[in-house]
């Protein structure tokens, strides 16, 4: 993904979140990072500099105050699915984000998300496929 100075939303502030977070920082990007536990923004870099928010990804509100509607990209890597498949529907369809990503941890719902248009990673098939690589060398 190649942005410069981007005003980027990461929902979810987990270990993945975390780790997009500071690469994104490092590369001085305008982040907001959403999660439902405030606990875990204390867990940001220390590179982090841009702006958190407790709340619940899915209501509105929240993502009206992550200013959504001049997001550059979202990026939905939450542990839950549904979570992030509605995000990236509310970002894709209605404030027109231009690149909305997502994690998705089961691979038959990848299908759904790219028939949104939504780029999607899957951590199970990407094992899958990095275990299946070493056993064939």
């Amino acid at each position: 993904m190649s942005m410069n100075n981007k005003y980027i939303i990461i929902i979810g502030c987990g270990r993945l979140g975390r780790v997009l977070t500071g690469r994104f920082s490092s590369q001085g990007h305008s982040l907001v990072v959403v999660d439902s536990n405030a606990e875990k923004f204390s867990l940001l870099g220390s590179d982090f500099s841009g702006f958190t928010i407790e709340g619940d990804a899915i209501e509105m509100a929240v993502l009206i105050q992550a200013r959504i509607d001049k997001a550059d990209a979202l990026l939905a890597v939450t542990n839950n699915d549904n979570i992030n498949l509605m995000v990236a529907q509310v970002a894709k369809d209605i404030y027109m984000v231009p690149q909305v990503m997502a994690r998705v941890y089961d691979p038959k719902r990848e299908i759904i998300y790219k028939n949104l248009n939504v780029s999607t990673v899957c951590p199970m098939l990407l094992a899958a496929d990095e275990f299946f690589k070493l056993g064939q060398g």
